[in-house]
């Protein structure tokens, strides 16, 4: 329930064939094996609280301070409805800064990865290095996650995926970041083991 469906997708079925096939169970809930969601008030709970950790490390959370609950409202009911008009209205601002700042304070990121037992990794990380360079998505794995890195020289070991692609290492992170955020404003990314067919 937590984690957004193309981030399951990546990680568990991206070398299968869509459409992905989904089995729902309504009856015997695999309480051992997943959350279970106790509301529709959880889901908007949890997907706000994401909004406002991630506006947080953006912008030390001023944007979503000055936002008024109607504008937490319309971003939950455009997501909810799937209408993207009603919810980009408001997500906009989340994702503006100002241009002398070249970027976001910080990155909202995390990285899944399907061959260790932690969750996610998820650390502060600045879209702009001390010297003014944009960092790219290869600067943040060199920091956050090096084995995900493959040599130079060597056979590819990992693919790194975001929304189903495989974007270029030296893609600016904050470019990512503007583009290819899910809804809740983070970046998820995937480390999955590189196919082998």
């Amino acid at each position: 329930m937590h984690y957004p469906i193309g981030l399951l997708f990546d990680l568990l079925a991206s070398s299968s064939a869509l459409p992905w096939n989904i089995t729902v169970h309504f009856k015997s809930f695999p309480e051992k094996d997943l959350l279970h969601c106790p509301s529709k008030d959880a889901i908007e709970a949890h997907f706000m609280s994401c909004m406002k950790e991630a506006d947080a490390l953006k912008h030390k959370s001023q944007v979503i301070n000055e936002m008024q609950k109607k504008d937490h409202k319309q971003l939950w009911m455009g997501l909810q409805n799937d209408r993207f008009d009603q919810f980009w209205a408001i997500n906009r601002k989340l994702m503006e800064y100002p241009a002398e700042e070249n970027g976001f304070r910080y990155i909202p990121f995390r990285i899944y990865q399907t061959t260790t037992e932690r969750p996610f990794i998820q650390k502060l990380f600045r879209p702009v290095a001390a010297d003014g360079q944009l960092h790219t998505l290869g600067d943040l794995l060199k920091e956050v996650c090096p084995s995900a890195i493959d040599p130079e020289d060597g056979e590819k070991k990992n693919q790194v995926m975001i929304h189903g692609i495989e974007p270029m290492l030296e893609t600016p992170l904050q470019w990512l970041s503007e583009h290819l955020s899910y809804p809740d404003n983070f970046l998820h990314i995937s480390i999955i083991p590189q196919p082998t067919d």
